[in-house]
C-alpha cells in the first residue's frame, strides 16, 4: 500500500496486525487467511510469513492486539471499583471485536499477552489486600468475565410467550412454569443482544456486581479455603 507521495509504506506486523483486526471486524472470523490479508495489504502472500509465521501465530496476534485495547489496571486499595471498571472496559471491546472470544476461547494455550492481562487483574486484587487463597478462587469464579463476555446457557429464551402459538404457549406454562415465570417477569427489547432480548449490559454488569459483593464480604470476614488451612497445618 503506497501513501499519496507513492511511497510505499513498509510491512510491518503491527501494520498486518492492525489489517488482519480490520478484516476480522468487517467481515468475520471466516474471512481471515493470509490470501485475503495480503490483498488488503497489497502484497503477495508469502511477504506476510516474516512478521507472522502461521495462521495460528496471526490469531494470536490479533487477540493479542484486541486485549492491548482493554483499559490499564488501576492502582490502589479501591479494589472493587478498579476490577469492575477495567471488566467493564473489557466488555466495551470484545463488543467492538465479537470475533475475538472465539479466538480465546480456542487458544490451546494463553500467549504472554493473556498472561500478563490476567496477572494485571490478579494483582489489583491483590492491592487491595485481598489474600492469594481468596483470589485464587476468585479467577475460578470469574472466568471468562474478566475478558468481557461470559457464556450464556441458551441463546434464545425457551418461553418468550409472544412468539409461541396458544397452543405452545399453553404447554410451556403448564410444563415449565419457572422457566415461562422468570422470562416473562420484565418486557424485554427485541434490538439488544442477548437472544431473547434481555439488556445485555444490565445482565453482564448485575454478574460482576453481584460476585464482587460476595467477594467483598468474604475478605471483610477473613475467609480462608479449607485446602489452605490444611495445607497449612500440614507445614507445622
Amino acid at each position: 500500500m503506497a501513501d499519496d507521495s507513492g511511497h510505499r509504506e513498509p510491512l510491518n506486523r503491527e501494520r498486518v496486525l492492525l489489517a488482519a483486526v480490520a478484516l476480522a471486524d468487517d467481515a468475520g472470523l471466516e474471512a481471515i487467511s493470509m490470501r485475503k490479508l495480503a490483498q488488503a495489504l497489497g502484497v503477495v502472500p508469502m511477504a506476510l510469513y516474516k512478521h507472522v509465521a502461521s495462521k495460528d501465530e496471526l490469531l494470536n496476534g490479533i487477540v493479542d492486539s484486541v486485549i492491548g485495547e482493554i483499559e490499564l489496571p488501576q492502582d490502589g486499595p479501591d479494589w472493587l471499583a478498579n476490577v469492575r471498571r477495567r471488566t467493564l472496559s473489557a466488555r466495551d471491546v470484545m463488543l467492538r471485536h465479537p470475533w475475538a472470544r472465539r479466538v480465546l476461547e480456542a487458544q490451546s494455550a494463553p500467549t504472554p499477552v493473556v498472561l500478563a492481562y490476567t496477572d494485571s487483574t490478579i494483582r489489583m486484587f491483590l492491592a487491595g489486600g485481598l489474600s492469594a487463597d481468596l483470589v485464587h478462587h476468585v479467577m475460578h469464579t470469574l472466568g471468562s468475565r474478566i475478558f468481557g463476555f461470559t457464556q450464556e446457557l441458551h441463546e434464545t429464551s425457551p418461553a418468550q410467550a409472544e412468539e409461541l402459538s396458544p397452543e405452545v404457549a399453553q404447554y410451556m406454562m403448564a410444563t415449565y412454569p419457572g422457566i415461562v415465570a422468570v422470562a416473562m417477569s420484565r418486557p424485554h427489547d427485541p434490538g439488544t443482544v442477548v437472544g431473547s432480548g434481555c439488556d445485555d449490559r444490565f445482565e453482564f454488569e448485575f454478574g460482576i456486581d453481584l460476585l464482587l459483593a460476595g467477594v467483598e464480604r468474604l475478605h471483610r470476614q477473613g475467609w480462608r479455603s479449607a485446602d489452605h488451612d490444611r495445607d497449612a497445618a500440614s507445614v507445622i
